[in-house]
């Protein structure tokens, strides 16, 4: 069965040149076969044939293949979340951190090979973050997040209140919030003091950034798990300007009423090509090896 794929690089050099070399290795992986075909009446011919375990298609592939770092699988990610529940997705590392890669660009035969043999159902699924924006006119955006969104105000005070499940759990004070996935766990919520979570744990986890405690302001000033069953609501108490981020992409609202953050059984799906264990990423990106 040939397997659709497409290449999703950034724009380095390094990147492109692997691109390329990555992209001529699948197309000469074919093996040769012998055709009969019917040239005229009483006439067969036979022909050497190159049977392809790839072709390449950007609109609906079943493959991508992010090369890059772990901003490139962000992007590629977002290219086709509307399709993420038909795609795997498979990483090589060219960049600075590879939380999402499996491959260095030295292991390009290596991902041939591992993309022949691949099989759909032993795909390794991580959660995604839903994230419904509620406006003040009533209308809503939807949205998924691989590692995290955030809500903040810029320069100003965010003062909002904190609902989970309809029961109101404070009124925050501070820089912003972060929600984050299990995977996004150790990325920005790594940074500001929340704890990494296995993705196998089905749930979310919400951080403050520099949230505001004395006698008078009180937040829980700690990160929150909170179980798939809930649902993280956040409402703005000013409808000044605010800054609401989803992964990597940035957006300035002045309409936004709330966000709710919830998990609803979408996942991200990597091809299991040689795929890295968890505590050995979090270990070879943040510790090292021995």
């Amino acid at each position: 069965m040939v397997k659709k794929i497409w290449i999703y690089d950034n724009e380095s050099l390094h990147s492109q040149e692997t691109s390329k070399k990555l992209r001529e290795k699948l197309l000469a992986s074919g093996s040769l076969r012998t055709k009969e075909h019917q040239a005229s009446p009483g006439l067969i011919q036979t022909q050497l044939v190159q049977d392809g375990h790839f072709e390449f298609n950007e609109e609906s592939p079943d493959i991508v293949i992010s090369i890059g770092g772990d901003g490139t699988m962000l992007s590629a990610f977002h290219k086709y979340e509307t399709q993420a529940d038909k795609i795997r997705f498979v990483g090589v590392h060219t960049g600075h951190l590879g939380f999402y890669t499996d491959f260095l660009s030295s292991q390009l035969d290596e991902v041939v090979a591992a993309l022949k043999n691949e099989d759909p159902r032993n795909a390794v699924h991580y959660p995604l973050l839903k994230v419904k924006v509620n406006l003040d006119d009533g209308n809503s955006k939807s949205f998924y997040a691989l590692n995290e969104s955030t809500v903040r105000r810029g320069a100003e005070t965010l003062v909002a209140e904190v609902n989970i499940s309809g029961f109101i759990f404070e009124k925050f004070r501070g820089d912003g919030l972060v929600v984050s996935t299990p995977t996004g766990s150790t990325a920005y919520n790594k940074s500001i003091g929340g704890a990494v979570m296995h993705p196998q744990v089905e749930a979310m986890q919400m951080a403050e950034i520099a949230s505001i405690n004395n006698r008078i302001f009180r937040t829980l000033g700690s990160p929150m798990i909170v179980a798939k069953k809930d649902s993280i609501t956040i409402i703005p108490e000013s409808e000044n300007e605010l800054w609401f981020t989803i992964d990597q992409k940035e957006y300035k609202m002045t309409n936004l009423k709330e966000v709710v953050y919830s998990l609803d059984g979408h996942t991200i799906a990597f091809a299991n090509c040689a795929h890295t264990p968890f505590w050995s990423r979090v270990r070879n990106n943040f510790i090292g090896s021995e």
